[in-house]
C-alpha cells in the first residue's frame, strides 16, 4: 500500500515495552515475533508504538477474538476492504463463517 509511516497501538504494556526494547522477552515465542517487528520496521522510515488503555482498543480486541475463534485460520479468508474516506454511521455486521 506504499506506507512509509506507521504508528501501532497496542493494550498491552509488556508488549509495548518489548518492542521498545525497554523489556526483554522471555519466550521464544515472543523473541520471534519481537524479530519480525524489527525486519518489518526497516520498511517504514518511521514507526512508533504506544500503549492505549485496553477500553480503547475495541476494535482491534474484536479482530483478535474473530482469529481466535476460527479453528483453522490456513483455510479461512477475511476480506478487508479499504475505505477512501470515512463513512457514518459505522456498522457491525455479524459474520458467518460457513464450510469451504
Amino acid at each position: 500500500m506504499g506506507a512509509r509511516h506507521l504508528l501501532a497501538y497496542s493494550d498491552s504494556q509488556l508488549v509495548v515495552k518489548q518492542v521498545e526494547g525497554t523489556y526483554k522477552a522471555k519466550e521464544e515465542s515472543m523473541i520471534q515475533y519481537l524479530q519480525q517487528i524489527a525486519n518489518l520496521k526497516t520498511k517504514f522510515h518511521y514507526f512508533q508504538i504506544f500503549q492505549i488503555p485496553r477500553e480503547e482498543n475495541t476494535k482491534a480486541d474484536s479482530l483478535s477474538k474473530l482469529a481466535s475463534s476460527l479453528e483453522d485460520c490456513r483455510t479461512r479468508h477475511i476480506t478487508i476492504h479499504y475505505l477512501p474516506e470515512v463513512r457514518t454511521p459505522l456498522a457491525v455486521q455479524p459474520i458467518v463463517m460457513g464450510e469451504d
